[in-house]
């Protein structure tokens, strides 16, 4: 049997039996507890405790522990994005980032041996967790058909193998280049370089999956794609407002800034469908008092409960009543602000004024009463954060909503002045500097001049495919070639199996893995593995000498990265090299010094300060310490809009109710998986163990379709287009989240969320909003046998 079908079984299930998840299973059955403790603490701590006493690596992983994220000398960890700490902490790390940098620094090897062992069609069979728990991959692999097994390759024969196929093609749109948010800041320059001067635009990344919605209402609204603040922000502001983000699993080192922050006074509202285990309390590990006493820190003064999507219409709803109260309280809204600074303003008065409350309730699923009181803290506080993460941005109207961020924070002037602003919580650890340094399928102009230049080519400004126009592509046999720097890309896209089949449709698949995933699976005719240097790993120069990258996080700063470790093979390459290779075996007569490039970064760095804004004498200031942070015009007020000026704008709410007898699904990671990268099947702040393959219901919702706790319930969505999508045997779980709603994880749910079902504002899949219906299980006809039964009739 191939691998896709295997793999459907596997994730999707099969009517009248426990679906299988993607995780190790087997640990016993299912349950949930409500878990009553601290995020972090101590239950971090045993987590951390047991991690090092499993690993082999009991002095390299504890000396990592104390390199990890240190202005002088350390490596960035490979996890979130969330800023590093500006004062000195020697213990700047989290669980999920300690979990990550076991995982890399695994004794386990995916070695030659390993693939002797196992066709293709066998490895298709595990589980994902299985496959990455195969260890580190040591040596370049390519596809042998003959065999269904992948077999060394010379890194020579790989890179020709590369840039046969794509001097082969028709035209260089018949290819396409992916990559994730861990490549470095030089990394992404590269990348972007070889393939403009290769003759597209098609650069699909990540931030099309995650924040690509963010960019495209904050570059309208303030003239820049990028949040506002940084981290001396979050220390100085009077209230935060964090918008669907779990930041004990996603962005643990934010507790830090939660928990000074309520110590200090600070209002913390937490808009969520669900309560999660940042909106309550922490215990910080390095703070050894609280740990010795464990005293914990509230990290949340409100939580508001909306309905999924809902989050647009409780914003026009907290500035519907600021609009109330500055009609007798003028200083309610800050009218220098607004007249020298903004654009638009009585329009969206008026348009405010004019929604009702009822309709506002109706949409957001929340009381006029506690819309205020969310108002009335927003009134209290001088300097005010709205910070916001997928829980916004992967909706069909998550442009709307983050430009509605932007009006209520422009009612009160909280741009351009310390503690407050525009956050969006970016999540892989260097997403925005991918964008920054020309990972982008609309190819920056000013940056495509300056290449041009410098350059012997003349870049191309057509735009090129993102993440879902790009498995379109492939599946309809219009890009051939896929090339994948890191990420999981397979598992990671919506519409799960219409995504395997276009992967295998294509000529040839690229992937730069560190370990094996299910993208090294679901491969192309031919398919090559090629494996990299980690983030914790040293890259040495030919001189011996340590190279560093950089990196930015998510509030602009840049800084570099230098590996501690050594590499877990000596076959290995950094992703710099491996470009490198690709690039010149692709374009043999290039004046481009890809090799020069590849020897020393430094080079790489000297032109990126020619080309990019803000990098300017970049190899000084980046070995400052700390890094340097870009800079940030909206910040100093300037808006660099066509008008000059922060936009005003007058969307209408968009409809996020499901339709009698339908809920409104959302996609979540669990607190034990970082992306696609699953851990085990335990979910410790929601209370789950042994069990990924659920969705958590309101009560209400599960008695009225008859369910009882761990019930088998099928779950089938209901495409824009009429089509529909079924998982089977998965687990009802009650839950607080408000009726309409309910949630499960990610990557086992995207099978559900159709390719076609995409916001037409951001281009974004739409992970967070997919209309479904849920039933006990083996109660639904499929859609074929109800076709089959209407046309009988």
């Amino acid at each position: 049997m191939q691998g896709g079908d295997q793999e459907k079984i596997r994730s999707q299930g099969a009517p009248g039996s426990p679906a299988l998840g993607l995780g190790p299973g087997g640990a016993g059955p299912p349950s949930r507890v409500k878990y009553r403790h601290p995020t972090a603490g101590w239950g971090a701590a045993k987590e951390v405790g047991e991690i090092l006493a499993g690993s082999r690596e009991v002095v390299e992983l504890p000396r990592a522990l104390l390199t990890m994220n240190h202005e002088n000398g350390g490596f960035d960890c490979p996890g979130c994005a969330w800023p590093d700490a500006r004062d000195g902490l020697k213990l700047d790390v989290c669980e999920n980032g300690i979990k990550h940098i076991a995982w890399e620094m695994t004794h386990k090897r995916a070695d030659r041996a390993f693939f002797a062992a196992h066709t293709v069609s066998e490895l298709a069979t595990w589980s994902d967790y299985a496959l990455e728990e195969a260890g580190r991959l040591t040596e370049p692999m390519v596809y042998d058909e003959a065999s269904d097994k992948y077999v060394p390759i010379s890194w020579e024969k790989a890179f020709q193998l590369v840039g046969q196929t794509l001097r082969g093609l028709d035209d260089p749109d018949l290819a396409a280049f992916y990559t994730s948010g861990r490549l470095s800041n030089e990394g992404s320059f590269l990348y972007q370089l070889w393939v403009r001067e290769f003759g597209t635009n098609n650069l699909p990344d990540c931030s099309n999956m995650c924040h690509e919605a963010s960019g495209k209402a904050l570059t309208p609204s303030l003239g820049t794609p990028k949040g506002t603040v940084d981290l001396d922000d979050w220390d100085m502001a009077d209230a935060i407002i964090l918008l669907g983000n779990n930041a004990a699993s996603n962005a643990p080192r934010m507790l830090t800034a939660l928990a000074k922050a309520y110590r200090r006074g600070a209002a913390l509202v937490h808009v969520n469908p669900l309560v999660e285990g940042a909106a309550r309390r922490t215990i910080v590990p390095h703070d050894f008092l609280a740990m010795g006493l464990n005293k914990s820190t509230p990290t949340g003064t409100m939580d508001v409960q909306v309905r999924i999507g809902g989050d647009m219409a409780l914003l026009r709803g907290v500035a519907k009543a600021v609009l109330e109260r500055a009609e007798t309280e003028p200083r309610a809204i800050d009218r220098d602000f607004l007249d020298r600074h903004t654009s638009g303003f009585d329009d969206y008065a008026a348009l405010v004024r004019g929604t009702s409350w009822a309709e506002l309730e109706r949409v957001s699923g929340v009381r006029e009463a506690r819309i205020r009181e969310v108002a009335d803290v927003y009134l209290r506080s001088d300097r005010t954060i709205i910070a916001w993460c997928l829980g916004i941005t992967q909706h069909d109207h998550a442009v709307d909503t983050i430009r509605e961020i932007a009006n209520v924070l422009l009612l009160r002037g909280n741009l351009g002045t310390e503690g407050a602003g525009a956050c969006p919580v970016r999540g892989h650890s260097n997403v925005q500097g991918n964008r920054t340094c020309g990972i982008n399928h609309r190819a920056p102009e000013f940056l495509c001049d300056r290449m041009d230049e410098i350059y012997d080519f003349t870049s191309p400004r057509e735009p090129g495919l993102d993440v879902v126009h790009t498995v379109k592509a492939m599946h309809e046999g219009k890009v051939k070639v896929f090339v994948s720097l890191a990420g999981n890309f397979a598992l990671a896209c919506p519409d799960t199996a219409y995504t395997f089949e276009a992967l295998r449709r294509c000529d040839l698949t690229v992937h730069v893995s560190t370990k094996l995933n299910r993208s090294d699976i679901v491969h192309g005719r031919k398919s090559l593995i090629l494996p990299a240097l980690t983030r914790s790993e040293q890259d040495r120069r030919a001189d011996g000498e340590v190279q560093g990258l950089t990196v930015e996080d998510s509030m602009s700063m840049v800084h570099l990265s230098r590996g501690m470790k050594r590499p877990a093979s000596p076959h290995l390459r950094s992703e710099i090299a491996i470009l490198a290779g690709m690039a010149r075996a692709t374009l043999p007569g290039s004046t481009t010094p890809y090799e020069s490039y590849a020897e020393d970064y430094d080079r790489i760095r000297d032109v990126m300060a020619r080309c990019l804004e803000g990098f300017e004498d970049f190899n000084r200031r980046v070995r400052q310490p700390m890094g340097f942070r870009l800079r940030q015009a909206a910040r100093e007020r300037v808006f660099e809009t066509p008008s000059g000026k922060a936009e005003f704008n007058t969307a209408d709410l968009g409809d996020v109710t499901p339709g009698e007898g339908r809920l409104m699904l959302s996609t979540v990671r669990s607190h034990d998986q970082w992306n696609t990268t699953i851990y085990s099947d335990e979910d410790r702040y929601r209370g789950v163990r042994n069990l990924r393959t659920l969705v958590f219901m309101n009560p209400a919702d599960m008695a009225d379709r008859g369910l009882k706790e761990f019930d088998l319930i099928d779950l089938t969505s209901f495409a824009k287009d009429g089509s529909e999508r079924s998982v089977y045997g998965y687990r009802a779980v009650a839950y607080d989240i408000p009726r309409g709603c309910a949630t499960g994880y990610m990557p086992e749910l995207n099978v559900l969320c159709p390719i076609d079902d995409y916001s037409r504002q951001s281009d974004q899949p739409l992970m967070k909003q997919i209309t479904v219906e849920i039933v006990p299980s083996g109660t639904r006809t499929p859609a074929k046998e109800r076709k089959r039964a209407s046309a009988a009739t």
